[in-house]
């Protein structure tokens, strides 16, 4: 037992050192390469030559790229960070990830824990990064669904007093209507860079790719190709869209009921584990020692995680 700890130490260490050595090397290539960029930038300024140019780059570190560009949930990982507005490499993600996963390893490493709870405790704790990131980009998703009839309006009154639709686009830029700004941002800065209205606006459904804001590209690129009343258009489709939030608000609250109860059923039996082990902790271990107890604990976390999963699932009521 005192060796496995020692070696689990070890290897504990050795990992944390290289993950530091890789975050110091990766700051320190990434500034380096936007000193490279920028003085790039200013010759090709100079010259009179296009510096529009963009790397969509995994990791900075060249050896890490090429070994993640090839694994497919890399790229999910990658757009589920964009989506979520999270300014993080792929590289330290991954590296979190694994991180997460070897502390748990070598914190729950004992003689008397199966190895399959504990690889499937490892799994879990290396899924904490992203399991964050998923909690990050439904929450932006909310707040963008929340703020699109706000800008949307800003966007009516600036086309109904004459403006064309990209300083409309600007002036949903300028108000503080995080995340639609950014986003309002981003797409204004793609057409200023030469990407088409279609382009732009198609690039945005890919960041957020939401309903409501389909919609509000559809009529965006319908009214581009054949003409008609935008502003009016517009000023319907924000007052349908804030019926759908009031709604989508009603039926949050009547299914928070349902997940409160998915959550308690599930924590009700792990406190009472808890409790009698504080009360009888020599039959406990009796439960933990015996090879049918260990087998019958196993059966009982996977139960109990299928009862999560599908008290969630009957509670998630999604409108279209």
């Amino acid at each position: 037992m005192l060796a496995f700890i020692l070696t689990a130490g070890f290897f504990l260490v050795i990992f944390l050192v290289a993950f530091i050595a890789v975050l110091v090397a990766t700051e320190v290539m990434d500034r380096r390469a936007g000193l490279e960029g920028l003085a790039a930038g200013a010759a090709a300024g100079a010259d009179g030559g296009s510096t529009i140019m963009r790397e969509d780059n995994v990791s900075s570190i060249s050896p890490l790229a090429a070994i993640l560009k090839n694994i497919d949930f890399v790229r999910i990982v990658q757009t589920t960070t964009l989506q979520a507005g999270l300014d993080w490499p792929v590289g330290r993600t991954v590296a979190m990830m694994l991180l997460c996963g070897t502390l748990a390893l070598a914190l729950c490493a004992t003689d008397w824990m199966p190895t399959l709870f504990l690889l499937a405790i490892a799994a879990f704790s290396s899924a904490i990064p992203y399991l964050y990131i998923l909690r990050m980009r439904r929450k932006r998703f909310q707040d963008f669904e929340a703020q699109l009839p706000e800008a949307i309006d800003s966007l009516c009154r600036a086309l109904k007093a004459g403006h064309p639709f990209a300083a409309g686009m600007e002036v949903i830029a300028n108000e503080d209507f995080e995340p639609v700004s950014s986003e309002m941002q981003r797409a204004l800065d793609e057409w200023k860079l030469g990407m088409t209205w279609m382009q732009a606006l198609e690039s945005l459904t890919v960041r957020v790719p939401l309903t409501d804001l389909q919609v509000f590209v559809s009529a965006v690129k319908l009214h581009m190709r054949t003409g008609g009343r935008l502003g009016e258009v517009l000023g319907r489709l924000a007052e349908t869209m804030r019926e759908n939030t009031s709604i989508r608000g009603e039926v949050r609250s009547l299914a928070a009921h349902g997940r409160m109860t998915g959550v308690i059923l599930s924590f009700l039996p792990i406190a009472l584990a808890i409790v009698m082990f504080m009360v009888n902790p020599s039959l406990m271990l009796m439960l933990v020692t015996h090879p049918l107890g260990q087998k019958l604990i196993i059966g009982a976390v996977v139960c109990l995680l299928l009862a999560h999963v599908i008290i969630r699932k009957i509670v998630d009521i999604r409108m279209q």
